[in-house]
């Protein structure tokens, strides 16, 4: 059944059988596709915000372990020289005569290993 309007016949105001189903669920598909598009731009952005973020955390690592690097080549250059001196044979002799009391030995006493 077809119902038109009162002084103008050709405006259907409703039928009864096959009628459609109101424009609501279209608007919802729309709210529902942009607010999918909003959530996936912010998805990307905090993706990029994060990675950048890690970038300049991991710069930062990289930086201290440069400067511990130095720091520990320092180090290993001053041992060198301490391990360098302590070995250095006019300071053993000294510690060796003055420290433990010791003596040359006499050409007598020294045996030749070959």
């Amino acid at each position: 059944m077809v119902k038109t309007a009162k002084g103008n016949p050709g405006r259907i105001l409703w039928t009864e059988e096959g009628s459609k189903r109101p424009r609501a669920p279209m608007k919802f598909n729309l709210l529902l596709l942009y607010s999918m598009i909003l959530a996936f731009l912010v998805g990307v952005s905090l993706f990029y915000v994060w990675s950048r973020i890690q970038v300049i955390q991991l710069g930062y690592e990289i930086s201290n372990a440069l400067k511990e690097e130095r720091a520990l080549a320092e180090a290993n250059k001053r041992l060198r020289l301490e391990i360098a001196t302590l070995k250095s044979y006019p300071r053993i002799e000294k510690v060796a005569v003055e420290e433990l009391k010791m003596v040359k030995p006499k050409p007598d006493q020294v045996i030749l290993i070959r």
